[in-house]
C-alpha cells in the first residue's frame, strides 16, 4: 500500500470515528429533547387542570408555600421593628432639636 493510500485510509478512519461520535451525541440530544418535551407537556397539562395534580405534589407545594409564607412574615416583622426603631429615633431627635431651640431662644432673650 502506498503512502497516499495509507493517508487516505487514515483520514477516512478518522472521519468515520467523528461521524460515529456525532451520531452518539445527536442521539443523546434527541433523548434530552424528548424528555424535555414530555416534561413540558406534563407541566402544561397540570397547569391546565390543577385539580388533576396528585395529592403528594399538592402537599409538597402547600408545604413549600407555608414555609415561604412564614419566612416572609418574619421578614415583615423585622422590617416593622426596624421602622418603629427609626421612627423613635426621629422623634427623639426632633425633641432634642426643639429643646435646643427653646434654650437658644431663652439665651437670646436674656
Amino acid at each position: 500500500m502506498s503512502d497516499r493510500a495509507r493517508a487516505d485510509r487514515q483520514a477516512f478512519d478518522e472521519l468515520q470515528q467523528l461521524v460515529a461520535l456525532l451520531a452518539e451525541e445527536l442521539a443523546a440530544f434527541r433523548v434530552r429533547a424528548l424528555s424535555a418535551e414530555q416534561k413540558l407537556r406534563q407541566a402544561a397539562k397540570e397547569a391546565a387542570n390543577p385539580g388533576a395534580m396528585d395529592s403528594q405534589t399538592l402537599q409538597e407545594r402547600v408545604a413549600t408555600l407555608a414555609a415561604e409564607n412564614e419566612e416572609l412574615k418574619g421578614r415583615l416583622a423585622r422590617a416593622t421593628d426596624r421602622t418603629k426603631g427609626m421612627l423613635d429615633r426621629v422623634r427623639f431627635l426632633r425633641q432634642q432639636t426643639a429643646a435646643a431651640e427653646v434654650v437658644a431662644g431663652a439665651e437670646d432673650d436674656a
